[in-house]
């Protein structure tokens, strides 16, 4: 039992290593992934605002707002925001994206040690942010950021199956070639087959909220050749590979792209927002 115990411990520093490296990827090229990165559906704000209580004069902490394509949203609805960011070339972009935003506020720091204010906030809101965050204090921390009532709001983001369908399974071969971790035969799975539930437990774990309530959102996105390798440059697992590998890897696909789909893919995005009201 000691050995196990070691082992697991082991196995967990080094996850906890890996998420830390791979989440310090984004801040490299922060102008990169404001150009590139897809913003989210106008259904969603309006769920937020529904379903969330993101309206008008609300107060929102956002953890991990990169560099805001879901914070200048929330802004024109006339939220009162405070984004944390711990990038600071992330936070650096952001300010300038909602340069004259009345009630915005971006803090460099990482969510984990940010001393909470005093004021609680009606809403704690991360746009495919939260996962990066210390599993050990994400959701305790978001529920001491809240007033009774207030609302956990998590958004995360998916590729599955649709658009270019035959792109995505010949793309497979440039990562099993250039990408070691690459499982083969991987494909991109049926956005009904995507379960959210590991979310919803973790949250249900904590007791500090009631049951989770999710909405989803598929939508479509066309993208020429070099639209496609921006956006595949602010992914950190690409951004991890050496750099050989993953010049490799980005001209197999622009080849492919170019060479058999005209120069341009269309990609298939699942959004989950998931809701849950701190008791």
């Amino acid at each position: 039992m000691p050995d196990e115990i070691s082992h697991a411990k082991r196995d967990d520093r080094l996850e906890e290593s890996r998420r830390l490296r791979l989440s310090q990827t984004f801040d490299e090229d922060a102008e990169l992934y404001d150009r590139a990165r897809p913003g989210y559906p106008p259904e969603m704000y309006e769920d937020l605002a529904e379903f969330a209580g993101a309206r008008p004069g609300s107060r929102v902490l956002e953890v991990g707002c990169g560099t805001g394509q879901a914070t200048v949203p929330l802004a024109d609805r006339r939220c009162r925001i405070t984004a944390v960011e711990a990038g600071p070339s992330m936070a650096a972009v952001a300010r300038r994206n909602l340069d004259g935003a009345a009630g915005v506020e971006i803090i460099t720091s990482d969510f984990e040690s940010w001393p909470l204010p005093e004021d609680l906030f009606d809403v704690v809101f991360a746009a495919t942010a939260f996962h990066w965050i210390d599993p050990a204090v994400r959701i305790v921390k978001a529920a001491e950021a809240l007033r009774p009532g207030g609302t956990l709001a998590v958004v995360r983001t998916q590729h599955v199956s649709g658009g270019t369908e035959e792109f995505f399974i010949e793309v497979q071969r440039c990562y099993e070639r250039f990408d070691p971790d690459t499982l083969p035969g991987t494909r991109p799975p049926a956005a009904a087959s995507v379960d959210g539930s590991d979310h919803a437990q973790e949250v249900a774990r904590s007791g500090a909220f009631g049951p989770t309530v999710s909405c989803r959102y598929e939508h479509d996105l066309t993208y020429t050749t070099s639209e496609y390798l921006e956006v595949l440059q602010t992914y950190s697992g690409h951004r991890a590979l050496p750099e050989a590998a993953r010049e490799g890897l980005l001209g197999c696909i622009a080849s492919l792209i170019d060479g058999r789909y005209g120069g341009q893919v269309t990609k298939r995005y699942l959004i989950e927002l998931a809701v849950a009201h701190r008791r």
